[in-house]
């Protein structure tokens, strides 16, 4: 393994604190907890996406297999050496990332895998990590983005259902869509020194505060925490890890297909100073070419309630990757009252 000095580790920091404020005081509050086995959850799917725009769901019938075998993988991959794990990268957009978040100068304690899920990776990128076989981590990768694809249009479905909307694969259908622009990634929070935990008196950034663009994110981590979501009234709070679980989050295209009415989620990861962090993120996204507005049946009085103008998701993908992490992407596109 790659050994830093303490200055450049010290620099390292500096850099991935300086952009952020100091976190401010966590609340406790139940983070919505929903059996999604039992069809008559859509109205608790609804209301946790309107009051919080993140849950948990359990009974979610992915094979435990599946998840092993990808975290196994990805342990094998995120051990190697710095200087096997950079021949991967770098990213273009996709593939090997270190510390740097994105092209505007966001960085975090966390080096992560990012891939498309519908175009051929090459795996053979990772046939240079002693241990790891393209072969295994693309089976593994494949096995469990179609698990995650499954339960996430199983959600949106049932979501649909609550709002009484017609079709209820209204929203599903775009990440079914042989077209849609999901992405996977699989993030690593490596443990940070106790001495940095509190650098200037502020917590350490793992990965910085953010909305997901997308329509629908899936989250499942190891049992070290870290994660944190931000109340509407601005407060954070921590999510207890729950490695046999899983946390949905709504995005900001979901926000804007129901005019506002789901909340997507501002959410970070706080560096944690003796374990490792593993988790396997599934962003279900619309077609390049999807417009994207307000749902006709959710407008009381038509396009004068709609809150938004109409963008492809390809004009919305671009601003949002012209802009930081904490941006609200969103304001751009928000109608003018």
């Amino acid at each position: 393994m790659v050994v830093l000095s303490r200055q450049a580790v010290t620099e390292q920091l500096s850099s991935i604190i300086k952009n952020y404020k100091s976190p401010s005081s966590f609340f406790p509050c139940n983070i919505p907890l929903i059996d999604i086995s039992n069809p008559e959850s859509k109205n608790q799917l609804v209301k946790a996406c309107e009051e919080f725009g993140f849950f948990k769901v359990v009974n979610h019938g992915v094979p435990m297999e599946f998840i092993t075998k990808l975290e196994l993988e990805a342990i094998k991959f995120f051990s190697s050496p710095m200087s096997e794990k950079e021949k991967t990268g770098p990213l273009d957009p996709f593939g090997y990332g270190n510390k740097k978040i994105g092209p505007n100068g966001d960085v975090g304690w966390v080096e992560y895998i990012l891939l498309s899920t519908n175009s051929e990776f090459n795996y053979q990128k990772f046939a240079s990590i002693l241990g790891v076989n393209p072969k295994d981590i693309r089976d593994a990768v494949n096995d469990y983005v179609l698990a995650m694809k499954k339960m996430a249009c199983e959600i949106l479905e049932m979501l649909a259902e609550g709002l009484k909307i017609h079709p209820k694969n209204v929203f599903s259908k775009l990440l079914m869509d042989e077209k849609s622009d999901s992405l996977f990634r699989l993030n690593h929070y490596p443990p940070c020194p106790d001495e940095f935990q509190e650098y200037n008196g502020r917590n350490l950034i793992g990965f910085g505060e953010h909305t997901d663009p997308q329509i629908i994110s899936l989250l499942r981590s190891n049992n070290t925490s870290g994660l944190q979501i931000s109340l509407v009234d601005g407060h954070w709070i921590s999510v207890p890890p729950d490695q046999n679980s899983f946390f949905i989050n709504v995005g900001d295209s979901l926000q804007v297909m129901t005019n506002g009415r789901f909340k997507s989620v501002k959410h970070r990861v706080l560096a944690n100073s003796v374990k490792s962090r593993l988790s396997m993120i599934y962003f279900g996204g619309p077609p390049l070419s999807e417009k994207i507005a307000p749902l006709a049946s959710l407008l009381i009085k038509g396009d004068q309630d709609s809150l938004y103008k109409e963008f492809t998701w390809f004009e919305y993908k671009n601003s949002a990757y012209k802009s930081r992490l904490a941006d609200n992407r969103l304001v751009l596109f928000e109608k003018v009252v």
